[in-house]
């Protein structure tokens, strides 16, 4: 996972640096107001890397005592902190710089800076789009895109790809704003592409928060992984029914499992760990992400707590 986000990340910021000075030199040549919303789109873009950088790197830190389960989620906090930015900065900027040259229009000057500034964007875009949307793909294999943004516990490469995909859509309205004030000669179609601008931020920022929120706040694992979860338990004869698996991520590629199941009455406590432990063996094989695994056994519990003796401890793996 840390591998293949840092690189779109990287490759995100590399882009984004590269046009973010060129915007801001050709909106402060020709006064275009749509020019000017790409520009603080470009500075809020490359802030949000960084600190998905920051939150990738952070995530990486080892267990302590004060945080058993590590730090993985720490990458889903800054990736909720990027889509509020992207909507306080980005959108909010925009759209108020909007509502200004809509209130008082003011003729582009040489648009033909504006038109060289968007086209390089539109490639630094265009390359940095596809790393994130290659990367994206290889690991949703071929799902619809939607679900598969939904599905995704690594948000760090779905908010590059659709910071990206508003990037280039911003370059459209942009661009499409210049041209109709050129060849209608009102200027009031570069203050529509501002607010355009600033609305697809908003409506991107509000997908980004929501997906974030989701991670962060703790979701299951992948229906086929609890699924598969559920075909190994029922696979194994000493187990007479599963009861609950609980699934929560700690990290893109990091699961806690919590499972409750009713195994054999005949069954000894050492039973019952060998039972455990080869479970364990098999959930891990097949789903390498499920990091740890805590399983309760149901009918050894209640045997106990029916006969008084002491409550056998829950087995666990680290």
């Amino acid at each position: 996972m840390a591998e293949g986000s840092t690189k779109v990340v990287v490759a995100a910021l590399a882009g984004n640096l590269a046009i973010a000075v060129t915007k801001f030199v050709a909106s402060a040549l020709t006064g275009s107001a749509a020019m000017f919303s790409e520009a603080i789109h470009s500075v809020v873009d490359s802030g949000n890397q960084l600190l998905l950088l920051y939150g990738i790197r952070r995530s990486r830190r080892p267990a302590t005592p004060e945080h058993p389960f590590g730090f993985g989620r720490e990458v889903y906090f800054w990736s909720f902190v990027v889509a509020v930015l992207l909507f306080g900065l980005g959108a909010g900027v925009s759209l108020y710089d909007g509502w200004l040259a809509l209130k008082n229009p003011k003729p582009v000057e040489t648009p033909w800076v504006n038109f060289t500034v968007l086209g390089f964007a539109a490639l630094f875009e265009g390359g940095s789009w596809l790393v994130a949307l290659k990367e994206f793909r290889r690991t949703t294999k071929g799902m619809r895109l939607l679900s598969a943004v939904h599905r995704s516990k690594n948000p760090s490469i779905f908010v590059v790809l659709f910071e990206d995909t508003a990037a280039l859509v911003g370059l459209l309205l942009a661009a499409a704003g210049l041209a109709a004030g050129e060849i209608t000669g009102n200027p009031v179609y570069d203050a529509w592409a501002s607010l355009g601008i600033g609305a697809v931020l908003a409506v991107v920022a509000a997908l980004l928060a929501y997906e974030s929120k989701g991670l962060l706040i703790g979701e299951a694992a992948d229906r086929r992984v609890v699924e598969g979860i559920r075909r190994i338990v029922g696979e194994e004869r000493r187990v007479k029914r599963t009861i609950d698996v609980l699934t929560m991520h700690m990290g893109p590629d990091d699961v806690l499992l919590n499972m409750s199941a009713e195994f054999q009455d005949e069954l000894t406590a050492d039973e019952v760990e060998d039972t455990v432990a080869a479970l364990e063996t098999r959930i891990r094989g097949q789903f390498p992400q499920v990091r740890r695994i805590f399983v309760e056994a149901e009918a050894m519990r209640l045997r106990r707590a029916a006969t008084g003796t002491p409550a056998m401890p829950q087995a666990h793996a680290g």
